[in-house]
């Protein structure tokens, strides 16, 4: 990833999130397809690097 790249993201339940600027925090995600999909559509995939805030 380029250095001046970033992430956005407004998933506010993901301890990465930084929800003042919806940019996500970490330096690269994982993006995995959602399971029994053959991914196809842009909402066949997830991001797998979320974790929620409380764990």
């Amino acid at each position: 990833m380029e250095k001046n790249q970033k992430i956005n993201c407004t998933v506010a339940s993901c301890k990465y999130n930084n929800t003042e600027d919806s940019l996500c925090i970490l330096k690269a995600i994982h993006v995995s397809p959602m399971e029994g999909c053959d991914t196809k559509k842009a909402d066949e995939s997830m991001c797998a690097s979320y974790e929620h805030e409380n764990d």
